[in-house]
């Protein structure tokens, strides 16, 4: 585990977002990619995070954190749907093949949670029984264990943003995905999700819920895509305080973004105008949660390259 001193070192990189003039770059929020050549693409992690609505806020080490722990992720679950990884060069990069991402990102929940409009929670507590097309039963309680895990489905974000309220059936009735390549998503989905969740438990720790993408290849095959099970695309809360803390209403300890998201809402803010400034200690705070959640998981030591991103982008395209 890194030292508070020595993740303080990294807090001028990790604001800085990488931003080279390369050809062919595209930018995501959690990754820019680079086309190398036909059927290789270079994916280089930044430390830019997404914790609340329109809010891009520092977490050092995140990018690598995410990128070390979606390629362990990949190779574990390997044997239950091909992934997009062809090489995996340094700390921060992975160099995958080209696919076209399926215009629905699948959500899988085990736990009936949260506070926005298009939350489980939210809509149980309005009084829906039957959501997402999926019948729930009376008597839940907030953050308890769904019956089985259920898959909520919900378009990519675009211009107009989401539709986070998309069932399964509507998946295939909109034309989005044909019926049997949505068969296919959700088995693979439910089986990624359910070996998660045994991981996380040998951690001590809860996988609560999840996002999974998909691509095809121009083969149609289809891969696992972008990152699997991070804080980043998935909730996790410590096991050992989950029945205390569910017992008295109190929200469980988690190892996510949602740690920065709560910083936001406790100083008031909802997503609109400008975000709070919140104090280093925070950010320090999150990436120690991102680097234990990794070293929890996977068993190993989180092993950073702490050089500057310009140069740790340039070194890795000479090797390339």
């Amino acid at each position: 585990m890194l030292t508070t001193t020595q993740i303080q070192a990294v807090l001028p990189y990790a604001i800085r977002a990488t931003d080279l003039p390369l050809p062919n770059k595209q930018t995501g929020k959690v990754r820019d990619w680079y086309t190398l050549s036909q059927a290789r693409r270079l994916l280089v992690t930044t430390d830019r995070l997404s914790a609340f609505d329109r809010v891009l806020a520092a977490v050092p080490y995140k990018g690598q954190v995410l990128n070390q722990l979606a390629a362990w992720w990949f190779e574990q679950t390997a044997d239950i749907i091909p992934n997009h990884v062809l090489a995996i060069p340094d700390p921060n990069c992975l160099v995958a093949r080209e696919v076209q991402p399926l215009p629905v990102e699948v959500i899988v929940r085990g736990y009936i949670s949260g506070v926005t409009s298009t939350a489980l929670w939210y809509r149980y507590a309005q009084g829906e029984r039957t959501i997402y097309g999926h019948s729930l039963p009376e008597g839940l309680q907030k953050n308890q264990a769904l019956p089985t895990p259920l898959i909520t489905p919900t378009t990519k974000g675009g211009p107009t943003g989401h539709d986070e309220r998309l069932t399964c059936a509507e998946v295939v009735s909109l034309g989005y995905v044909s019926a049997a390549m949505w068969q296919e998503v959700q088995s693979a989905a439910l089986q990624i999700f359910a070996r998660g969740q045994a991981v996380a438990a040998q951690a001590g720790l809860i996988l609560v819920d999840t996002k999974y993408e998909f691509g095809v290849t121009p083969q149609g095959q289809l891969v696992l895509i972008d990152e699997v099970h991070t804080p980043d695309s998935s909730r996790y809360w410590k096991a050992d305080s989950y029945a205390e803390r569910f017992a008295v209403g109190a929200e469980p300890e988690n190892f996510d973004k949602e740690f920065i998201r709560l910083a936001y809402t406790q100083q008031g803010y909802r997503g609109e105008g400008t975000p709070p400034t919140l104090p280093d200690s925070l950010w320090v705070s999150a990436s120690q949660r991102y680097i234990q959640l990794y070293e929890m998981l996977t068993g190993l030591p989180f092993v950073p390259a702490d050089y500057p991103a310009d140069s740790r982008l340039s070194a890795m395209l000479e090797r390339l």
